[in-house]
């Protein structure tokens, strides 16, 4: 390893073992290893190889001093081509235990990152709803992504460098000492001249790397949501383009000034430390050629010390910042663990049962319900604030109470806040009622798979949300073993074969972000296909239809025929000519039901249901059809 090299390295260690300075922890080192535990055989191996390696560096200089040694003895030549082949032999080993330590390293590293990443995603996935609209994405993703290969280097990385740096550093000052302690303790000296400056410059690096990153992040951020399509079009009938540019101008001329600063002070620094280094150099040649000429040193052993003081510079100034790289590895698990202490809200039963066959009734029995406050399910730091909003428990439904019969349709009405749409997520056991209960077919939700709760249920929502992939993915999200003809089938029944059959690719015509690429109806109708390959017994419609235009709604409407035929039904309306047919309107107010009847009952009662349906054009003629 030449001098540079050896700086270069050293500015690595430098700038990467700056970060967040939390308390040591105990605790997060043994969770640590228990996520190491699988792969310890490796490890073991990985440890070995690594001080085998160590070892083997040492031994190239002692060996190249001996052979200046015979030279300089005028040694027969068969004692110089042995040391010589002795030397290729060592090399050729070392290159073939660097892959091998590399290989196990690679093993053990992609692993961890695959076990993090995998308890992170399903831990995530069993979130409330509320987790993921206090949640900014990007602090969730990066998680998953720079915290877990943070992790990771602890072991690949950090572990492995500190044996064999420290192995290195044992057998090289050992070695030294025995050539010439004078000479080792000189260059000992300079060391301080070679350290300090790699912490100092490297904490500097890392301050303008992280203000570089961060305004990497926030370019990002505004990238990602300016070439969104809604986000394109708020700016094109809002936004000011020209502001917009200039704002990303600066940040990026702002990159590009921290950029050209840490690649000059990179170079200031790699050129003063291989400077440093030249000099330790010199005086191991000046004051060893002495020491040879007085014939108290020989000179094979001044090449040795020569080549030796990189294999002492190196490691030494890598242990020097071990402690820090290894409190950066540790906070990054303890960012990882932040996210997977977070309890699920909703835990599968100890005892699960399933919706009993046939025909399902909806119950809801004297139901009472607060939203969570965040601290029970979200980080302020993956909210990205100081602090978490606590607000949170008031009660928002108060001693609810009705049932759907199988077959039937319940319409929930009432003022914007009253409580419909946490009934609907209620149902599908987004969130657990404080007291009472909420049943299907007769068992409460609590005690139900939630496998079987998601295969009885179906919801269709408002924004009718699609995956950037194609319409085919989006659909099989239902029924993952659904066949072609019952893909087409679904589409026909929904009113979009025609459609699906003029795009470029058919089933595999990619949708766009969140199904941009389809109007409104047209994505409404797909969410609506994708609930009848579900075949859920119970459907949901959350004003499925309340942003679309009347021919839209109306294509809608005749989907939703099938999407409800032979099935039970709650559904969350808007305009109230849409639910005139529903076997029971529950009109809600402020988490009360306070008023429940037909159509033509609440209009002849004159209350909240005939004053919210007086204030709309009552001349529609859509109802939504009766199962």
């Amino acid at each position: 390893m030449s001098m540079e090299v050896t700086a270069w390295t050293s500015l690595y260690h430098a700038m990467h073992a700056t970060g967040d300075k939390r308390p040591f922890s105990w605790a997060t080192v043994r969770r640590m290893a228990r996520f190491a535990r699988p792969h310890r055989r490796r490890l073991g191996w990985f440890l070995l190889l690594s001080v085998l390696t160590a070892v083997l560096t040492v031994a190239t200089p002692i060996l190249a001093g001996r052979v200046v040694d015979a030279i300089m003895q005028s040694r027969p030549l068969d004692v110089v081509a042995w040391l010589a082949g002795l030397i290729a032999v060592i090399a050729l080993v070392e290159a073939v235990l660097q892959l091998v330590v590399r290989w196990i390293s690679a093993q053990i590293g992609e692993g961890l990152i695959l076990d993090l990443r995998s308890a992170v995603f399903d831990h995530v996935q069993r979130m409330p709803v509320a987790f993921f609209t206090r949640t900014r994405t990007g602090a969730l993703v990066s998680r998953l992504n720079n915290d877990v290969i943070g992790a990771q280097r602890a072991f690949s990385d950090t572990l492995s460098g500190v044996v064999s740096n420290l192995v290195t550093l044992l057998i090289t000052l050992v070695v030294m000492v025995n050539l010439s302690w004078q000479i080792t303790l000189l260059t000992l000296i300079l060391l301080p001249l070679f350290v300090i400056p790699a912490r100092r410059m490297g904490s500097r690096l890392a301050g303008l790397t992280l203000e570089s990153t961060q305004h990497d992040a926030a370019m990002s951020t505004q990238m990602t949501e300016r070439f969104s399509a809604p986000g394109a079009t708020l700016v094109k009938l809002f936004g000011r383009p020209s502001d917009e540019s200039a704002e990303f101008t600066r940040r990026a001329a702002r990159v590009r000034d921290i950029g050209v600063r840490i690649a000059m002070s990179q170079q200031i620094f790699v050129t003063a430390l291989t400077l440093v280094s030249a000099l330790a150099l010199a005086l191991v040649y000046g004051l060893g050629g002495y020491f040879a000429l007085n014939g108290t040193l020989q000179a094979g052993a001044v090449v040795s010390l020569a080549l030796l003081l990189t294999r002492l510079y190196a490691p030494l100034t890598a242990l020097a910042s071990a402690r820090v790289e290894m409190m950066t590895a540790l906070v990054s698990f303890q960012r990882v663990f932040e996210v997977l202490d977070l309890e699920p809200l909703i835990q599968e039963p100890a005892e699960p049962k399933a919706v009993p066959d046939g025909p399902v009734a909806v119950e809801f029995d004297d139901v009472h319900f607060g939203y969570p406050s965040a601290d029970r399910f979200s980080l302020a730091s993956l909210e990205e604030v100081a602090t978490l909003d606590n607000r949170g428990g008031a009660e928002v439904l108060h001693g609810l109470s009705f049932r759907a019969e199988p077959g039937q349709l319940i319409a929930l009405v009432g003022s914007s806040g009253a409580g419909k749409s946490t009934i609907a997520q209620l149902l599908p056991r987004l969130y657990d009622v404080d007291t009472g209960a909420v049943r299907l077919g007769g068992v409460d939700v609590r005690d139900l798979s939630l496998r079987s709760i998601r295969e009885t249920i179906g919801m269709v929502t408002q924004d009718g949300h699609l995956f950037h992939e194609s319409v085919r993915s989006n659909l099989l999200l239902a029924r993952p073993e659904a066949s072609e003809a019952e893909l087409w089938d679904v589409l026909r029944r929904s009113r979009l074969e025609e459609l699906i059959h003029s795009l470029p690719d058919g089933l595999d015509t990619i949708v766009g972000e969140r199904g941009y690429r389809l109007s409104g109806g047209e994505r409404q109708r797909l969410t609506i296909a994708r609930l009848l390959l579900a075949r859920q017994r119970v459907v949901i419609l959350d004003e499925a239809t309340a942003h679309l235009d009347s021919t839209s709604e109306a294509a809608v409407q005749e989907a939703l025929n099938e999407a409800l035929s032979g099935r039970t039904a709650v559904v969350i309306a808007h305009r109230l000519s849409t639910i005139r047919a529903a076997d029971q309107i529950l009109v809600i107010e402020a988490g009360h039901i306070v008023e429940r009847g037909t159509h033509t009952e609440l209009l002849s009662q004159g209350g909240r249901y005939e004053e919210l349906y007086r204030t709309q054009f009552a001349g529609e003629d859509d109802a939504l059809p009766v199962a």
